[in-house]
């Protein structure tokens, strides 16, 4: 199956992004169903582990097209490659703070030669032919560093450079808490709002793909006129909580 999420961002598209914390079959499948380009199973914010992670990918693979990625707890080989072998057509990896970190994140997403990952695609190959998922995998993978803290600011365009980075994916909350600022997603300092100009500026000059987690829908609609190219609204269980208080004050006449 080719990677729609790459396809969109080559006509110059943004794409919207679901984020499961939720470990259930039954939820993603139901949660796939919204319209999303992409939905991201996060193992490390969420309470999902491998097992769930094989799980929403079953849940989500009824929808047709639908791109399944995978936020890894951190940047190390095993969990990369078994996501991978999952069926992850993206890597999205925190804390990448230094170009070195960066071409180890390359090197764990990618076979021989352009990289070190180990041969096993046990699910992913079911997505095409099992003789051609090697061929193309790392064609059609993606690699996204994510950049929160000021250290991956001052290496910004080192990490930028690093061969195999399809786009890169900011997290507001770490990066306000490396600036001194409180923890949140949809912000208005100056300040930040200088660097996501400035991460577009640079990302735009090397044809990578900015993106970004959002609270809200209209913050997220704002971020792609900015010119990010991946948004994230909240996560599922932010979206049912908000949704189910919501429902309660109406009901109670609020």
């Amino acid at each position: 199956m080719p990677n729609k999420v790459k396809d969109a961002w080559k006509a110059g598209q943004a794409v919207v992004n679901g984020w499961l914390a939720i470990p259930s079959a039954f939820s993603a499948e139901m949660y796939a169903q919204a319209g999303w380009d992409s939905v991201t199973v996060d193992m490390q914010h969420g309470v999902q582990d491998y097992l769930s992670c094989v799980a929403c990918f079953q849940g989500m693979q009824r929808v047709p097209g639908l791109v399944p990625m995978v936020r890894v707890p951190w940047n190390e080989p095993g969990i990369i490659g078994k996501v991978l072998d999952a069926g992850a057509y993206g890597i999205i990896c925190p804390m990448v703070n230094t170009a070195a970190e960066a071409r180890a994140l390359v090197q764990y997403c990618k076979y021989p030669p352009q990289g070190t990952r180990s041969n096993g695609p046990i699910r992913a190959a079911l997505y095409g032919e099992a003789t051609s998922y090697q061929a193309t995998a790392n064609d059609e993978v993606l690699v996204i560093p994510m950049i929160e803290t000021q250290q991956a600011l001052d290496n910004l365009e080192a990490i930028l450079d690093v061969p195999g980075i399809d786009a890169i994916y900011v997290g507001p909350s770490d990066l306000g808490l490396s600036l001194g600022l409180a923890p949140k997603l949809d912000r208005e300092e100056p300040e930040v709002l200088r660097i996501y100009e400035r991460l577009l500026k640079e990302t735009a000059k090397r044809g990578i793909a900015a993106g970004l987690h959002n609270g809200t829908a209209a913050y997220a609609h704002r971020m792609i006129k900015m010119g990010f190219r991946l948004v994230t609204i909240a996560n599922d269980v932010g979206l049912m909580v908000n949704a189910a208080r919501a429902a309660v004050k109406e009901a109670r006449g609020g």
